[in-house]
């Protein structure tokens, strides 16, 4: 919203969207923000995405490590090309690592997608990744938020194949 404390606001977003590699159910998912602080509030976001460095998850200093999977890392690269046709403009990230050593493990990077427009039965709103992805759509009335976040269906159990802490 307009009157958002960015200072505080922008850090709390990032460690959801990006800690534990985005690999917990309660990972930030989705993200609505006002049209009058979108802009500022990601050009900040995009800093933070871009400060955080992949490393050994049992070091405290790490917010980001590998996926636990190489399938994993195929779902992560599956979402990133599904929004991508779906015209959404990534802003930072939407890759595996490329450098040493991070390129030999399944490290990817913590990604910002805004959405152009907003279907809330896409699989994008509805399933659950368990990877670094931040998806964001741009509201001008809260009222349009609301609706969008309602829309999105209720999921009553995750699949066999993931587990939640």
């Amino acid at each position: 919203m307009p009157d958002a404390d960015l200072s505080l606001a922008v850090p709390a977003v990032g460690f959801g969207a990006i800690g534990t590699a985005g690999q917990r159910c309660t990972s930030t998912r989705r993200l609505y923000l006002h049209r009058s602080v979108a802009s500022e509030f990601l050009e900040r976001l995009q800093k933070f995405h871009q400060s955080i460095k992949p490393g050994d998850p049992l070091d405290q200093k790490t917010l980001l490590g590998p996926l636990h999977t190489r399938a994993a890392c195929e779902t992560y690269s599956d979402t990133i090309q599904h929004l991508k046709k779906v015209g959404s403009e990534i802003l930072v990230g939407g890759k595996q690592f490329d450098h040493a050593p991070f390129d030999a493990g399944n490290f990817v990077e913590p990604t910002i997608s805004v959405l152009k427009s907003i279907d809330a039965s896409d699989s994008i709103w509805t399933t659950e990744v368990f990877a670094p992805i931040l998806n964001v759509g741009i509201f001008d009335e809260l009222d349009q938020a609301i609706e969008w976040n309602n829309a999105v269906p209720q999921v009553s159990s995750i699949p066999a194949h993931h587990c939640c802490y």
